[in-house]
C-alpha cells in the first residue's frame, strides 16, 4: 500500500480512537452524574460522537478505518480516573464536567494534529475540521455549565 495512504489511514484511525474514547467517557460521565439533566446531556454527547464516527467512515470508504479498535489505553485510564473522582468527590456533576472538558481538549489537540497533515483528502479534512469545530463549541458549553454549578 502507498506510504501516504497508510499514513493518512493511521491519522484517521487516531481520530476514530479519540471518538471511541469520547463515547465511552461520556457514557461513564452519565453513569457518575447525579442530576438527570446532566446525565441526558452526557448521553447525547456520546450519541454525537458515534455520529462523528459514522460520518468519518462515510467520508473515507476506501480506507480501512476502525479495525476493531475499542478506544485507547490512555482513554481507559481516564475513565478509571473518572470513577475514582466520582467516588471521592462531593460533587460528581462538576467533576464529570471537568473530565469532559479535559477529554475534549485532548480531542481538539488530536484533531489539529491530524489536520496539519498535508496528505489528507479534502473530503476527510472537511469532515475533521467540522467535527473539531463542533468539539470546540462543546468545550465552551461545558465550561459555561461548569461555571453555573
Amino acid at each position: 500500500m502507498n506510504k501516504d495512504i497508510k499514513e493518512v489511514e493511521g491519522h484517521l484511525n487516531e481520530i476514530v480512537q479519540k471518538n471511541e474514547d469520547a463515547i465511552k467517557g461520556y457514557k461513564k460521565a452519565a453513569e457518575n452524574a447525579k442530576e438527570v439533566g446532566l446525565q441526558n446531556y452526557f448521553k447525547n454527547k456520546a450519541r454525537e460522537r458515534r455520529n462523528f464516527l459514522n460520518e468519518l467512515k462515510a467520508a473515507t470508504p476506501v480506507l480501512d478505518l476502525d479495525k476493531g479498535m475499542d478506544g485507547s489505553a490512555k482513554g481507559a485510564m481516564h475513565r478509571a480516573w473518572m470513577d475514582m473522582k466520582a467516588f471521592f468527590s462531593g460533587d460528581n456533576d462538576e467533576s464529570m464536567l471537568e473530565e469532559a472538558i479535559r477529554g475534549d481538549k485532548a480531542a481538539v489537540e488530536k484533531y489539529n494534529e491530524v489536520l496539519a497533515d498535508t496528505h489528507l483528502p479534502i473530503n476527510s479534512a472537511n469532515v475533521i475540521r467540522k467535527q473539531r469545530d463542533w468539539i470546540v463549541q462543546d468545550l465552551e458549553a461545558n465550561k459555561k455549565l461548569e461555571d453555573v454549578m
